[in-house]
């Protein structure tokens, strides 16, 4: 297959309108009207909300009349439809004083190696202004509303976002207004500073910077290119995982990269995304360093893994939403949100699937909602990790065409795929040999010529048999190298660019909103999951009717203990069955979502809070079946404080809430949900064993001291001391200190049960740590 032919494009075109103007790139379409969320957003009550569209088609521009009221007019008539060039003038909502837009030529980029936009000089990527506008002479606001002085038509812009004020000694300062993605200045984030000439304040997705009297705006729309410049990832003691990789990625470029198992395909993906970037080398986007700047670039990249995303118990239009809540200001519309919901669903042709339960679609439909909820913020680069894994040729084929369909609307596009059937689609082809070494790098129908194979199978068979064969240094010495990667980024990278670690990662909510939003969709989850709803509701009642069968009608010498100790395990089980799979199975998801700005703390409290709820209520259940209306204390007297029913159901609920976080524990622990349940039940045998009421603990050196990690101890400890269990069961086992029937002890008991949840907690907290992406750990 040789290059892909491309349709001629429209020209860029510079579109004027009231002092301001932008670049018209032919691969978006612009909206026009009084909705701040377009592109060209005109103020004046009689342009309608949606009054016109401009678009390119084919190598020309056209405008098109959306049905407005008060009309669209050129050449003192009124138009629905317009053919435009340089020169063109329309005006909106009157022939004679309307708000008029003027295009005409963009400018050629000067030749010279001198500056030609203050955009080159900091990133080396020639990219012509936007947007120009005089520098204010006292404050500009900045942000999303319409009553900004700038008005950033981008979801990830706070409705007032930034202020840039002019000082009294002729300089400027940015000052973010406490937005919730953040002010960035070249690629940090700040709250206030000064901005010097050609510095870059980054806000959603767009750029400004002061160019001698202007305020120039670049917005990145996704016409974007990626340079890979010499990664190298080590591992062990001198493990190469990646061997100096180095390609381009031009703009609405399809790149697959393949290779056989091992040869760094995921290690690449990793590097590229900033997920664990590269010991050495560079990942540029557009000119800038990815690494440096991660902390603002990170919301224009987005990551599909191979496994899925999603809560598949909830419908696909509901999983859409809550993902936009938490990646989305906290100040955006429910409206705006469900917009954005919806325009997406339709560019990905899932009108007719909206509303079906994720888990019920097919692997490539569960793929493009995967997509889908990537697409929410716009990114301008999108990974996939192996999207066709385990679909058959046909859906393959379906899902590569998808992605083909999105490099051809604005965006970068990089997989990783096992599969060679659908290659033709691609643009370029990097093929990696053992060793993390470039073994091609091209069109990919040119790969199976250059490495001398008539079939893709005997070409992966020779990574394996052939290792003497230096895959790299032929590429390298090839035309194919010169042409495809030498020439192609044979341009000046930004001076000074030193490498430097990333800057600290804001969430794009804040923490009480992450965790409204994160907590509403967990419920929403498990009462969608019928099974554990069924097991939920049921497991507290059958061990409340074992309790209840040992205790009888009164706790004797030979019922109390059974029946506390059915207590212990009821509560032990219920706790720890909730949550002992919760965040190994959303392991995935969680990396997903801690990469674009997740507060690992919020998470963790939204679990605990959920489950807690669930986990507290099953206790209150489980107690009241086993002992209500049982005579718990029939040589008379009451518990230590309160009624024994009451400070029973207490040491029960903290028991099932401290087992809970056990669970959440082991959960962070495993790295595969089938090891769960085998781990629930050892935990199960060493609660009864440890508990207290089968073998004697006190005065047994080890075995004592251990026994005060057991949370059911405590537990058991303090229900003997709420119904005097010595005077109960008298012996030789009960005679336990932590039985004693007092305050001190029974605050001691539950105070014990407090401080292991806390300690569990904080241990889950740092597990969680572990699975996160190198650049969130902090």
């Amino acid at each position: 297959m040789g290059e892909r032919q491309f349709a001629p494009f429209a020209p860029q075109l510079v579109l004027e309108t009231d002092g301001d103007s932008q670049v018209m790139s032919p691969s978006r379409t612009y909206h026009v009207g009084r909705d701040p969320t377009g592109e060209i957003v005109l103020t004046d009550p009689r342009v309608s909300w949606h009054h016109a569209v401009l678009h390119a088609d084919g190598d020309h521009w056209t405008l098109d009349d959306t049905g407005s009221t008060n009309g669209t007019w050129a050449y003192g008539r009124r138009v629905s439809h317009l053919d435009l060039a340089p020169g063109s003038t329309v005006r909106f909502g009157s022939a004679e004083d309307g708000p008029y837009a003027t295009l005409s030529a963009l400018p050629e980029a000067p030749a010279t190696a001198q500056a030609p936009s203050a955009l080159t000089a900091i990133t080396g990527s020639y990219r012509p202004p936007t947007r120009v506008r005089p520098l204010p002479a006292k404050v500009t606001r900045i942000g999303r509303a319409t009553d900004n002085d700038l008005v950033l038509a981008d979801l990830s812009v706070s409705r007032h976002h930034a202020e840039l004020r002019a000082r009294p000694d002729g300089r400027y300062e940015i000052t973010d207004l406490d937005s919730h993605n953040g002010t960035y200045l070249n690629g940090s984030p700040v709250s206030t500073a000064l901005v010097e000439p050609e510095d870059l304040v980054g806000i959603g997705h767009s750029m400004l910077c002061l160019v001698g009297d202007q305020l120039q705006e670049f917005v990145d729309t996704g016409d974007i290119d990626l340079n890979v410049e010499g990664l190298v990832v080590e591992v062990g003691e001198g493990k190469v995982l990646l061997d100096q990789v180095t390609f381009p990625v031009g703009q609405k470029c399809l790149l697959a990269v393949a290779g056989p198992s091992g040869a760094g395909k995921s290690t690449l993906l990793n590097a590229l995304t900033g997920l664990r970037p590269a010991d050495h080398g560079t990942v540029r986007y557009d000119g800038r360093d990815l690494y440096r700047d991660y902390a603002e670039l990170r919301r224009r990249i987005g990551l599909v893994p191979q496994d899925d995303i999603l809560h598949t118990q909830l419908t696909v239009r509901r999983a859409l939403r809550y993902a936009a809540e938490l990646r989305f200001p906290g100040d955006t519309e429910p409206a705006e949100r469900a917009a954005r919901v919806e325009e997406v669903i339709t560019e990905l042709g899932l009108e007719q699937r909206a509303d079906q339960v994720i888990s019920s679609l097919s692997g490539g439909q569960r793929k493009r909602v995967s997509v889908a909820l990537e697409l929410l913020t716009k990114p301008s680069l999108l990974f996939l990790d192996e999207p066709t894994s385990g679909l058959d040729p046909g859906m393959d084929r379906s899902v590569m065409h998808m992605l083909r369909d999105l490099a051809d609307d604005g965006r970068t596009v990089i997989v990783v795929t096992h599969s060679v059937l659908s290659l033709d689609l691609c643009d370029r082809l990097l093929l990696l040999a053992p060793g993390g070494k470039i073994a091609f790098y091209g069109p990919p129908g040119e790969t199976l010529d250059f490495v001398g194979f008539g079939q893709w199978p005997e070409a992966f068979e020779a990574f394996e048999n052939d290792r003497a064969r230096d895959w790299a240094g032929q590429y390298h010495d090839s035309d194919a190298h010169r042409r495809y990667i030498a020439d192609a980024m044979a341009r000046p990278a930004r001076p000074g660019a030193a490498a430097a670690p990333p800057a600290p990662v804001r969430p794009p909510q804040g923490w009480w909103s992450q965790l409204g939003t994160l907590v509403r969709r967990y419920a929403t989850a498990l009462t969608a999951d019928r099974t554990f709803l069924a097991v939920m509701i049921a497991l507290p009642f059958v061990m409340g009717a074992m309790a209840r069968a040992l205790a009888g009608s009164k706790l004797t010498q030979e019922t109390a203990l059974n029946g506390l100790l059915i207590l212990c395990v009821g509560g032990v089980l219920t706790g720890a069955a909730n949550a002992v799979r919760e965040l190994v199975k959303e392991r995935t998801i969680y990396q997903r979502e801690r990469a674009v700005g997740l507060s690992r703390s919020a998470y963790l409290w939204s679990k605990i809070v959920v489950l807690g709820t669930v986990t507290v209520a099953q206790a209150v259940v489980l107690t009241m079946v086993g002992l209500a209306g049982v005579k718990l204390r029939p040589q008379g007297g009451g518990g230590v404080v309160l009624p024994p029913l009451l400070e029973i159901t207490i040491a029960v609920a903290m028991l099932s809430f401290t087992a809970m976080m056990l669970g959440l524990l082991i959960s962070a622990l495993v790295k595969k949900e089938e090891v769960t349940m085998p781990l629930l039940v050892l935990l199960a045998i060493v609660q009864v064993v440890f508990c207290g009421a089968l073998l004697q603990l006190n005065g047994v050196p080890v075995l004592n001291q251990l026994s005060y990690l057991i949370p059911s101890r405590w537990a058991l400890a303090a229900m003997a001391a709420s119904i005097d269990l010595r005077q109960v069961v008298p012996g030789k086992l009960t005679q336990d200190p932590l039985f004693e029937h007092s305050l001190g002890v029974w605050l001691l008991d539950l105070g014990m049960l407090a401080a292991l949840s806390l300690l569990f907690g904080l241990l889950v907290a740092r597990l969680l740590r572990r699975h996160e992406p190198a650049v969130m750990r902090g």
